[in-house]
């Protein structure tokens, strides 16, 4: 079976059981939080609670390991890149400069350039978990009810829920149509050349954008047909009720995300400096 990145997945879980609003404010709390701050210490504790939430969903990694690869690949390419371009960017931000050694030419190994480079890989390290967890634990149309009780229309609400609905069908799609190749002759397997598969992978996306835009119009059509947005409000059949853990969690948030800023901005900005 092929393996679908991004996708809902049912568990029976504390965090599965929380309301899609509940979820949708621990996801903007986390990252607005993660955004602003450049605290290690807020970072850490936020890197901690991101390893519980993930634990109590019951998630497996191997049931994320294709994203999880992606994650390691994009922090040490990022990690290499942020070096090559400006490896003087930590001395400047933290106002000093330990060379731990010379590499070549003006790139010299510092200690504050670590610390920024691990800080800005702490902050992907953070998102990812509650990205995955967010969009792993709730149902696109449990999803669409929250957006709609935070105030957001409901047809923006629902035009989300489709498009978190159709990755699947997208991977679903491009999986059959390479089958379907590979019953042609054009080879994709893991015993071909990166650049050749890569170059017959490319055949692949013309018949699943057909395949897309014919889905997207008769997805249209039904919305159609059904008269979808003549009234200005509707019901969700997925909405949940908050309960009591809804409330303590939607609390901790708050809280968490204050009480954060208010550690970030002790200093007058939102950076730990331990070389003062």
């Amino acid at each position: 079976m092929a393996t679908k990145v991004l996708n809902y997945i049912p568990k029976k879980s504390f965090i599965h059981d929380l309301s899609g609003t509940t979820k949708l404010i621990i996801f903007l709390s986390f990252s607005f939080l993660c955004g602003l701050s450049f605290d290690t210490r807020v970072l850490l504790f936020l890197l901690l609670l991101s390893f519980v939430g993930f634990s109590l969903s019951k998630i497996k990694l191997s049931e994320i390991r294709l994203m999880s690869t992606f994650l390691v690949i994009f922090i040490v390419m990022n990690a290499i890149l942020l070096f090559l371009f400006n490896p003087e960017y930590g001395p400047e931000l933290y106002g000093s400069r330990t060379v731990l050694f010379h590499i070549a030419g003006k790139y010299d190994l510092t200690l504050e350039q670590m610390f920024y480079q691990f800080n800005v890989s702490l902050k992907y390290v953070i998102g990812f978990p509650i990205a995955i967890l967010f969009i792993s634990t709730t149902n696109p149309s449990e999803f669409a009810s929250s957006l709609s009780q935070i105030g957001v229309p409901y047809r923006i609400s629902y035009s989300v829920s489709l498009a978190l609905r159709y990755i699947p069908d997208i991977q679903q799609d491009y999986h059959e149509i390479a089958q379907s190749q590979e019953a042609r002759g054009i080879a994709l397997g893991k015993d071909v050349k990166f650049f050749d598969r890569l170059k017959n992978s490319a055949k692949i996306l013309l018949p699943l954008v057909l395949t897309s835009l014919n889905r997207i119009d008769d997805i249209s059509n039904s919305m159609q047909l059904r008269s979808f947005g003549k009234h200005k409000k509707r019901t969700w059949f997925m909405k949940k009720k908050m309960t009591i853990a809804d409330y303590c969690v939607i609390t901790f948030c708050i809280l968490l995300f204050v009480v954060g800023l208010y550690i970030t901005n002790q200093g007058g900005n939102n950076l730990y400096n331990p070389f003062i």
